[in-house]
């Protein structure tokens, strides 16, 4: 995984460097399918109050920003690999309403959510990559105490448009390992207009 995680960081830290704080500087296209992303993944939190959010692979802090801007009633914390990343959002956004940090998180959380952390293989094998994604999940659910969501690019993209260097997931591989290692209760929602699908994990309800 320390290969992987090397690579990944690489990539984004020149997105960062080369777009800045932007949807762009985390590699999504624009900001209003950046926004949409967001709500469908905050779906996890529900009527949560006060709820404590880890932000994992939060980048330059676009996902303060939305909840910021739509009065969540949340307490947020944002995680990325990247230090130049982490530098941004403490740069854009300051330290006294979120933590940020780019070390491994040592506490628990009421969710985790995760925004594409898993799009960008690279020179990884199919193989590599999904036993990555099963690895993370794994770290994520161990730090989620209620519930964590996260999304993937899906193999049901138009064949024309899908890059060698990403990864395509077959949503129900995910769902079926979601629902055998975490909880019984499980959402898959493939139903919003872009070519991903985002998983939601409740660990009670």
């Amino acid at each position: 995984m320390s290969t992987i995680l090397e690579q990944v960081n690489n990539y984004y830290t020149q997105k960062i460097i080369a777009h800045g704080a932007t949807p762009q500087g985390v590699d999504w296209n624009g900001e209003d399918s950046q926004n949409l992303r967001f709500a469908i993944l905050s779906k996890i939190i529900g009527n949560d109050s006060n709820a404590e959010i880890l932000d994992y692979g939060c980048g330059y802090g676009g996902m303060f920003e939305f909840y910021e801007k739509n009065n969540f009633n949340i307490q947020y914390s944002g995680f990325d690999i990247s230090e130049k990343m982490i530098e941004s959002a403490i740069q854009k956004f300051g330290t006294s309403k979120a933590d940020w940090f780019f070390t491994p998180p040592a506490k628990s959380y009421d969710y985790t959510i995760a925004s594409g952390i898993f799009n960008v293989k690279l020179s990884s094998s199919e193989d590599e990559w999904k036993s990555y994604i099963e690895e993370t999940l794994k770290a994520i659910d161990k730090i989620s105490t209620k519930g964590f969501s996260f999304n993937l690019l899906t193999s049901y993209s138009d064949k024309e448009y899908m890059k060698d260097y990403l990864f395509y997931a077959d949503p129900t591989w995910l769902f079926d390992f979601c629902k055998k290692n975490f909880s019984k209760h499980v959402a898959l929602l493939h139903d919003y207009p872009l070519y991903e699908f985002s998983i939601l994990v409740r660990k009670s309800i």
